[in-house]
């Protein structure tokens, strides 16, 4: 465990040395929860956006995009159920003064009792070797079912406790079970109370007069409301899509993780239009095609395992999370719902206007089911840089960082570098950068040692590394070096462009 919180802090260092992440309003000592991207990290998340978006709007002839505004009217939250139950159990400690989430307190209680459970498992199956039957010995082993009755007995506690918001017998579990502040080991606990998460502002000029709206909390909404409009206008036919990418705001209790919860952040949510009774096939569907895409990105299975939810929300009737390896283990980052056709029926329950569909083949009218995707944009960089980054030592002894990150996903394409600032060597390089700006994200550098360059380039996770030398005047050729080989090659000029693009391909 200390190793990989070695390894996140490494990261976070790694990100705000080389321009990716930045503390947000960092002279005036940072807003918590809150972060900048920098030059780097603006262009690997803006090409995370489009690979998102290539692959759900343009390799898709029925699911179309939309913007909406983040200021909504406030019965849409109303009607979404966010005003009234957008809430988090909140409990704090008397002595350490740390606020936290009853209900995460819980189930990391749980996560430490799944890690005895693993721990059985190993041992049995170093014992045994390979006539090691797993799933008859964790149905059997009286120690690993005695676990698995305590986390069904806790689970069932909980989540009927909080659905029925006996918020004391929250605070009863966490104290029956010993829980203690992970900071000062205190278990001197506050009652449990409801926190509702949603930021509000005022609309108007004069405040006394002002309505009460919020910053939205979820980008779903904004397709929600507008589904008769792009229905009609696009003369969409069922089953279609809407897809959105954009900000949303949660006034989270315990915002910590660098940029795994921010208080601020982005999602990528399409939500999928579909006959009501063919919500759950669609359902398996979207469930593939979203861990297809994860993993197209060359990042293993491995990393990725499929969560399916304990506690479903209101409007569900299936959900599952993508979760991911990140340095403080497995966590969600993206969640696949069914949602039947709560949204849209409350929605027109609320306006009062028909929201529905008229489905020619069955000559009838219904409200469509949805089936929605939803991913964090700040969660799936976090992936990415925490999965590439890494710590090398080469044959020479040396050791570099480099961020072995997908080509097509990389801040910069190619680096083009004189290997000398004189000669003529920096006019002929930024003739080659103005060939090859206008295709792909290039940098150009004239400053350090080659070597001092390359290792820059390494820690950016820059692909290509093109070198100018002597020799390009005479015969137009150049060194272009591979990042994760090193391998360096002659070519010329006329096939740089072809090499780079060759590697930056994706199915998506």
């Amino acid at each position: 465990m200390a190793n990989n919180e070695d390894k996140f802090k490494k990261i976070i260092a790694h990100a705000k040395e080389y321009g990716f992440v930045f503390q947000s309003s960092e002279i005036y000592d940072g807003l918590a929860a809150a972060y900048d991207y920098g030059q780097y990290g603006v262009e690997l998340k803006n090409n995370i956006k489009n690979y998102w978006w290539k692959s759900m709007v343009q390799h898709h002839e029925n699911i179309v995009g939309i913007d909406a505004a983040i200021f909504m009217h406030p019965t849409t939250w109303k009607a979404s159920g966010h005003i009234d139950a957008f809430n988090d159990p909140m409990i704090d400690n008397k002595d350490s003064k740390k606020r936290y989430r009853a209900d995460v307190l819980v189930e990391n209680h749980i996560a430490k009792i799944e890690g005895k459970i693993e721990k059985e498992v190993k041992k049995a199956s170093k014992r045994f070797g390979e006539n090691f039957d797993e799933q008859q010995f964790v149905s059997t082993n009286p120690r690993v079912v005695k676990y698995k009755e305590q986390i069904e007995s806790i689970k069932n506690r909980l989540y009927s406790a909080l659905e029925e918001e006996r918020l004391d017998d929250v605070k009863s579990l966490i104290e029956e079970l010993g829980i203690v502040d992970p900071i000062s080991g205190s278990r001197n606990w506050t009652e449990v109370r409801q926190f509702n998460l949603m930021f509000s502002t005022q609309l108007g000029s004069l405040s006394e007069g002002a309505n009460t709206i919020y910053l939205r909390p979820e980008t779903a909404q904004g397709i929600f409301v507008n589904y008769l409009n792009v229905q009609k206008t696009g003369r969409m036919k069922i089953p279609f899509g809407i897809a959105q990418i954009g900000k949303a705001f949660r006034n989270e209790i315990v915002a910590r993780q660098f940029i795994f919860r921010m208080r601020e952040f982005e999602q990528m949510e399409m939500q999928f239009f579909v006959r009501p009774g063919e919500e759950l096939k669609w359902f398996e569907y979207w469930k593939e095609q979203r861990m297809k895409w994860h993993l197209e990105m060359g990042i293993p299975q491995s990393e990725y395992r499929f969560h399916e939810h304990d506690k479903l929300a209101h409007y569900a009737n299936a959900a599952f999370d993508i979760e991911f390896n990140f340095p403080m283990g497995f966590k969600e980052l993206e969640g696949i719902h069914s949602r039947t056709d709560f949204d849209l029926k409350s929605h027109q329950d609320h306006s009062g206007k028909k929201i529905q569909y008229f489905d020619p083949e069955l000559n009838d009218s219904y409200v469509p089911y949805v089936v929605e995707t939803s991913i964090g944009v700040d969660r799936t960089f976090l992936a990415v840089l925490s999965y590439s980054y890494t710590e090398e030592k080469l044959e020479d002894g040396s050791e570099r960082v480099v961020l072995k990150l997908p080509p097509f996903l990389a801040p910069i394409k190619a680096a083009v570098l004189p290997l000398v600032k004189k000669d003529g060597l920096p006019e002929k390089a930024l003739e080659i950068f103005d060939g090859l700006k206008y295709d792909y994200m290039c940098f150009y550098e004239e400053k350090d040692s080659i070597g001092k360059r390359y290792r820059r380039q390494d820690a950016i996770g820059t692909p290509y590394c093109i070198t100018v030398d002597h020799k390009t005047l005479e015969d137009n050729t150049v060194t272009i070096r591979e990042r994760d080989t090193m391998k360096q090659e002659r070519v010329g000029i006329d096939k740089l462009s072809e090499i780079i693009g060759a590697k930056l391909k994706f199915n998506g």
